[in-house]
């Protein structure tokens, strides 16, 4: 017996975005911000890394079953590199960029390339580099493991709510970390103002006026899972529905992108989830154009508390994305316990608190008729999802699951 219903109500909230157009192209102002060019260029140095393998894609037909859908796919982005959630994608492959763009001035030469980076050859110039962020936990974890990786110094901002557990994580990397009072975006404004009084390097996931080149490098490494996804897609078939956890944007405008640019008019109705404490695109949805939310942003899917939205993310968004959603925690804990059981012979997975908002809001709508014909669900829908991490605070994984990864993992 699962210790999740998925009839159980909960109060989830959508609002239609009416600026979307479905047969509108991906124009040239989007493709300044994110393109196939610039997403080459991640593929080509991101799978260059030791260790780097696609994530699985894996099929849930039972779940899918229960929920009246006839298919749901879930990316498992557990594994990658090692670091536990997407974010690795991003925030090291920021981290690398800047370092050739700041090495190559530095340094007097025209191009510098990962095997300089990681030789002897410009050793001085890259440790005088410090790079920052602020983050929730995965972002920062990433950045950290790039600077180790390439060999800079990092210094990584938290806010009060960030576990002990992911502290530790960053500090494993060589990351400084530094809890600042306040929430996320309180931490984004002091990594921002410590930078541009120490010369430091801001390697953020979110963008705002004046600071755009980073974000887009993230966002193109982000890119990476959703290709890999098209890849693994079963020949002949697509998805006819995508439900992608919001934070910033940027993971879902990376996704957005991906499959506008690869289906164009026939790319999948697109769904954006977010906490119900901490819906900045939602409520951006809502006013037509960005707004800040304010307050605690206290909700147990920490790696999407975020109250201010990346501006470049926006303008994928704002034109891309049919629907905005909210889920309460409620949700996400109930499918964390769901997704390790397994549902009628479902592989058992490992889901941390943020990887599941999607699913939770795709589910809850099936279950609703007025949210299932707002967003054209019914059981001949394909429904892909992105488990964005997985157990990335292990004791917090083990308080709500009530196993570790390993025993979740682990064959019955």
């Amino acid at each position: 017996m699962v210790s999740y219903e998925i009839t159980n109500p909960y109060t989830v909230q959508l609002t239609s975005n009416t600026k979307m157009v479905r047969d509108s192209t991906y124009g040239a102002e989007l493709r300044l911000i994110l393109n196939t060019r610039e997403l080459e260029q991640a593929r080509r140095e991101i799978t260059s890394w030791p260790n780097y393998e696609p994530t699985p894609l894996i099929a849930l037909p039972g779940l899918a079953a229960r929920g009246g859908l006839k298919e749901i796919w879930y990316k498992d982005e557990g594994p990658r590199f090692g670091l536990g959630s997407f974010k690795a994608l991003g925030g090291a492959y920021a981290v690398r960029r800047l370092l050739g763009r700041e090495v190559a001035r530095r340094a007097g030469v025209a191009e510098v390339s990962t095997a300089d980076l990681m030789s002897d050859r410009f050793r001085h110039q890259i440790e005088e580099i410090t790079v920052c962020t602020a983050t929730d936990g995965n972002h920062g974890r990433s950045v950290a493991w790039g600077a180790q990786t390439f060999g800079c110094r990092c210094v990584i901002y938290i806010h009060a709510t960030v576990s002990e557990g992911r502290k530790r994580a960053m500090e494993n990397f060589g990351a400084t970390v530094v809890r600042v009072s306040g929430n996320y975006d309180d931490s984004v404004r002091q990594a921002a103002a410590d930078a541009e009084a120490r010369g430091w390097f801001v390697v953020s996931d979110t963008s705002y006026d004046g600071y755009m080149e980073v974000p887009r490098d993230v966002m193109h490494g982000y890119m990476l899972m959703a290709d890999e996804v098209i890849a693994q897609l079963p020949p002949g078939e697509a998805p006819s529905h995508i439900f992608v956890q919001g934070g910033v944007g940027g993971l879902a405008a990376a996704v957005c992108a991906a499959f506008w640019l690869r289906f164009g008019a026939e790319r999948p109705h697109f769904v954006v989830v977010e906490p119900e404490q901490a819906a900045c695109l939602y409520e951006s949805a809502r006013a037509g154009s960005p707004v800040k939310v304010t307050g605690a942003l206290d909700t147990v899917m920490a790696g999407l508390a975020a109250g201010e939205v990346s501006r470049l993310a926006w303008t994928i968004l704002s034109a891309g994305s049919e629907a905005f959603m909210t889920v309460p925690d409620q949700a996400a804990l109930g499918l964390m316990r769901l997704l390790a059981d397994g549902v009628d012979g479902d592989p058992p997975i490992v889901a941390g608190e943020s990887a599941v908002a999607g699913l939770a809001a795709a589910l809850q709508a099936r279950s609703e008729a007025a949210l299932s014909e707002a967003l054209q669900l019914d059981g001949n829908s394909r429904v892909l999802v992105f488990g964005t991490e997985g157990a990335t605070d292990p004791e917090l994984y083990r308080e709500i699951v009530g196993r570790g990864a390993e025993e979740v993992r682990a064959p019955a």
